[in-house]
């Protein structure tokens, strides 16, 4: 039985009223997996924190977890998950056979498949740790085999085309919620899962007009098992956001790496390896999330370089006072985000 109770933060749970989950999410809905029970009750209004202000206290237990993609997200996720208990059993979902096997001997999965469809109709929830740009075919033919009831979300750095390109195509019975861990690093495979990876970091998980929302609160609830402190925004909120945060220092990484000659390699010391460390990255998948993000990453990149064009007249100017201006402004910015 997976169960999920949530309360709100002026009730303690001893005092909470219980309703059956499934009659909850009937209200307009297909019923999530039978024999499911939620005991629900959380105030609407409460702002786009709701699981960090403590506003859902989630139990979790989930007989058998999906991951499609085990490499650093999906293997930290199936190994947060086991290690804090929240599973019976994780099912991986890969496309080498020698992946799959490496993850089931670090323990972060239970078995798995080269069979997307045959092996997730007997999962209750599924995520998605693949590529951006695979993530909707994905989504779309899982649900096909999926039983009624089935929760799918993802962990993928753009939300707003995988969320749209989903609404309205699902079968009713199969409810998909985007998320995005604001964690990882550039490295690949399970080899670098930790099942630390998501502890006291941020997850988005996103809502529109046409999510359900008694299906958000499972999603927040496992996303706050693993450890994370989460938020909800819509997914162009998301998008615009991450632009600036996650995808526009990834490409001004890789286009200040770009511009190193070979013969400078062994001059380079702490201060490049660590701006260009992000970098290193999966090119196939960054070409992915700039091109599903293309106008908020031009956006975002408009603004680098305004910022590049006004250190640029600070120096054909040899004016040092503002230059000073503008570096004591990024020290400030930087000093506030902490290590």
């Amino acid at each position: 039985m997976y169960a999920v109770a949530a309360f709100s933060q002026a009730e303690p749970p001893g005092q909470a009223a219980g309703a059956s989950y499934n009659s909850i999410i009937n209200r307009g809905a297909a019923p999530f997996r039978n024999g499911w029970d939620r005991t629900r009750r959380t105030a609407r209004n409460t702002g786009p924190l709701l699981a960090e202000r403590g506003a859902f206290k989630d139990a979790m237990k989930i007989p058998s977890l999906g991951i499609v993609g085990v490499g650093l997200i999906g293997g930290s996720i199936g190994l947060a998950a086991k290690r804090r208990g929240l599973v019976d059993r994780v099912v991986g979902v890969g496309w080498r056979q020698t992946t799959l096997d490496l993850a089931r001997d670090l323990g972060i999965i239970d078995e798995g498949s080269l069979d997307l469809e045959r092996s997730l109709r007997r999962c209750e929830f599924i995520v998605f740790c693949t590529p951006v740009d695979q993530i909707v075919d994905q989504v779309l033919t899982a649900a096909q085999v999926c039983e009624p009831g089935t929760l799918l979300t993802d962990a993928g750095s753009t939300k707003s085309t995988i969320v749209r390109s989903l609404e309205g195509r699902l079968p009713g019975h199969v409810h998909f919620v985007g998320s995005h861990p604001l964690a990882g690093s550039e490295k690949r495979g399970p080899q670098y899962a930790d099942a630390n990876l998501f502890h006291g970091r941020l997850t988005v998980v996103t809502q529109t007009e046409n999510t359900n929302p008694a299906a958000v609160e499972p999603v927040v609830g496992f996303w706050r098992a693993l450890g994370s402190r989460v938020r909800i925004m819509n997914p162009e909120e998301h998008d615009r956001a991450l632009a600036l945060t996650s995808h526009l220092p990834h490409l001004a990484s890789s286009a200040l790496a770009r511009v190193l000659p070979a013969e400078l390699h062994d001059l380079t010391a702490t201060g490049f390896r660590d701006t260009t460390r992000v970098a290193a990255g999966d090119p196939a998948l960054w070409a992915g999330i700039f091109e599903q993000n293309r106008p908020a990453v031009l956006a975002a990149l408009n603004e680098l370089t305004d910022s590049l064009q006004q250190f640029r007249r600070a120096l054909e100017a040899g004016d040092k006072a503002a230059l000073l201006s503008l570096l004591d402004q990024a020290k400030k910015v930087r000093d506030a985000l902490g290590s």
